[in-house]
């Protein structure tokens, strides 16, 4: 057995989920800037979650639920992991977003599992708050642990895909590191680079 871990915004989906809602909002311009400070370590991770999420305080729970619905996947994404299922692969995703996009994705992208955050709504609205399981910035090189003990598997048969710093962590726990279409502190530390906004790439190296 292998295991392949994807992040979800950025890399299993085209874009960021928080910021398709905040369009719906009018803050997209400046939940992008946030966002983007996270990505590129400008800003803790948590920090970042936590001011985001706030931002959509009163956003109506079935407009989110149907945007996260209808989200654009990134070129490949399906293609990609049904080739590494065949080839072995345990396929999961960690997403420092939310089991609304992820769970939908799952179900058309077919991976086996997902590791994300939870909106927390009250009477149909968004409170501002959130909880669960990848809120810190080495939250996914923890859970990539976990499943590594639990699963039996080495570094040496892991493969991990991400574009921004909240994807270092796990990368320290997997041989094959692919950085995709990333900001450039993930770049320096993957040891696959792809540029091109298509996932079968990958399959190249593997």
């Amino acid at each position: 057995m292998k295991l392949a871990v994807f992040d979800f915004d950025s890399t299993l989906m085209q874009g960021e989920t928080l910021e398709f809602i905040a369009k719906e909002y009018n803050i997209e311009l400046l939940m992008k800037q946030i966002t983007t400070d996270a990505m590129e370590g400008k800003i803790d991770f948590f920090e970042s979650l936590i001011q985001r999420v706030s931002l959509l305080k009163g956003a109506k729970e079935n407009k989110i639920k149907e945007i996260c619905e209808n989200l654009p996947y990134t070129n490949g994404a399906k293609e990609t992991v049904s080739e590494l299922k065949k080839m072995g692969y345990k396929v999961v995703c960690f997403s420092g977003g939310y089991e609304t996009a992820t769970i939908p994705a799952q179900n058309v992208l077919g991976y086996d599992a997902q590791f994300s955050n939870i909106f927390h709504f009250k009477n149909g609205e968004l409170t501002g708050l959130l909880g669960g399981e990848m809120m810190f910035s080495d939250s996914k090189g923890k859970m990539l642990l976990r499943l590594q003990n639990i699963l039996g598997i080495t570094s040496k048969d892991t493969l991990t895909v991400g574009d921004g710093a909240n994807d270092i962590s796990m990368f320290r726990y997997a041989d094959k590191r692919v950085a995709f279409c990333a900001k450039p502190i993930l770049k320096q530390n993957a040891n696959i680079v792809i540029e091109n906004k298509n996932l079968t790439e990958l399959l190249n190296y593997l």
